[in-house]
């Protein structure tokens, strides 16, 4: 059969981030597929070496809305083991709720996009609806809904009062009720299953060669995650289980998550229950010393890594993010070998991808050639006689607009 090649975005409506794929198919089954990176980066890593560490907390926590918190408290990881600070326990106690209220809050809104990629919008609708409580908390707790600025290094900026407590724990036995529900419709509701079940199939041997990490990698199996085997935060003193399966597919991939839920509830209930009295922070150096630290965090879709180098300033010499989609993306190939058109958007959809915390661009150096650096004019230039050369002139286009209007 005659094979087609399909591209998918970096514009797409059906794409919430900019990203390229690239399908080959012989009639509706994918014999090839591939993903270009590269549309959406913001050049996080380069502007944190341009900055203060005080203000890199700040920047870094803006390299993914849903994941800011652990994007932040990683970075502070890195850098309060530089300066060899010891963090009050009290702080580290709420950096854990939040934590794990993030974590609620991913997950809900996993759900929910899984649901209506597989056209369960009432999934959709209920699971979003509870995340707004999640989201509520946040916004009480830290002032913002969304990159919540609650980390700074030493420590928090804001403790969680006794009244605030209470209210955290009256949410979670409302959401771990209304959660044993969603999975208890998982587990019955024939539709469902069978949608999700051999869909985006990773075997635990391809999810270890692949590097898959967090519920793309537990869903196969592989019973890794940085909370237990390389504790952080309060969470050597938590009680908790790490929850795995073996289906293999997309429907794992959704088991783990609901009792990545319940899990959830259950360390944030001990962490205020443990929470010592104390201060939340500690004073810490403006100037950190020079050396390299590398911090891990479990963030709601995986692994997450950052390297700092300090060299004895006040700004990073270095600064490196592996967030977790960086380590799956590349099993989505794997998962959609032999599978049919129509199960593209639950996959990819399957790894809870984040290209804004994924994407870099890559200088490329031939032999011979001297380094050279483009000023911002410069690059547009540059674009310009490129488009014009591949036979796209924007200054027509520009003089028709001008003459339009």
């Amino acid at each position: 059969m005659h094979k087609v090649v399909i591209p998918i975005g970096p514009q797409h409506p059906a794409l919430k981030e900019p990203e390229s794929f690239s399908v080959t198919l012989s009639g509706e089954r994918i014999m090839k597929f591939s993903a270009r990176l590269g549309y959406n980066h913001r050049g996080i890593e380069k502007a944190c070496e341009e900055r203060t560490y005080i203000q890199d907390v700040y920047l870094t926590e803006r390299i993914c809305g849903i994941c800011s918190h652990a994007h932040s408290t990683c970075f502070v990881q890195a850098v309060e083991e530089l300066a060899s600070l010891d963090v009050p326990k009290r702080a580290l106690y709420i950096r854990t709720v939040v934590s794990e209220l993030e974590r609620i809050h991913s997950h809900l809104l996993w759900l929910g996009v899984a649901g209506h990629e597989v056209g369960f919008d009432t999934l959709l609708m209920y699971s979003w609806r509870d995340r707004e409580a999640v989201m509520d908390i946040l916004a009480m707790l830290t002032g913002n809904r969304v990159n919540y600025g609650i980390n700074t290094i030493g420590g928090v900026r804001r403790d969680i009062s006794t009244d605030q407590a209470k209210q955290i724990l009256k949410a979670m036995d409302t959401l771990e009720e209304r959660t044993k529900y969603y999975i208890q419709i998982a587990t019955q509701e024939s539709t469902l299953i069978q949608r999700l079940s051999g869909v985006g199939v990773l075997s635990h041997k391809d999810a270890l060669k692949l590097g898959a990490v967090g519920p793309t990698g537990r869903a196969s199996g592989v019973d890794r995650d940085v909370r237990r085997d390389d504790p952080y935060a309060a969470y050597g003193e938590l009680d908790f289980k790490v929850i795995t399966d073996n289906h293999n597919d997309v429907y794992g991939r959704t088991l783990v998550r609901m009792g990545e839920l319940l899990e959830a509830y259950k360390i944030i209930r001990q962490a205020l229950e443990k929470m010592p009295e104390g201060p939340i922070t500690i004073k810490a150096p403006r100037k950190i010393p020079a050396g390299e630290a590398i911090s891990r965090y479990e963030a709601p879709r995986g692994e997450d890594v950052h390297y700092v180098k300090s060299n004895g300033t006040e700004k990073p010499e270095r600064v490196k993010v592996r967030a977790p989609t960086l380590a799956n993306i590349q099993t989505v190939a794997k998962m959609l070998e032999d599978r049919q058109l129509a199960d593209l958007p639950i996959v990819i959809a399957a790894i809870d991808p984040c290209f804004s915390c994924t994407d870099r661009m890559t200088s490329i150096k031939r032999a011979g050639e001297k380094r050279k650096v483009l000023a911002w004019e410069d690059l547009r230039a540059y674009s310009i006689k490129w488009y014009c050369e591949h036979g796209i002139d924007f200054t027509m286009l520009n003089r028709k607009m001008a003459r339009k209007f």
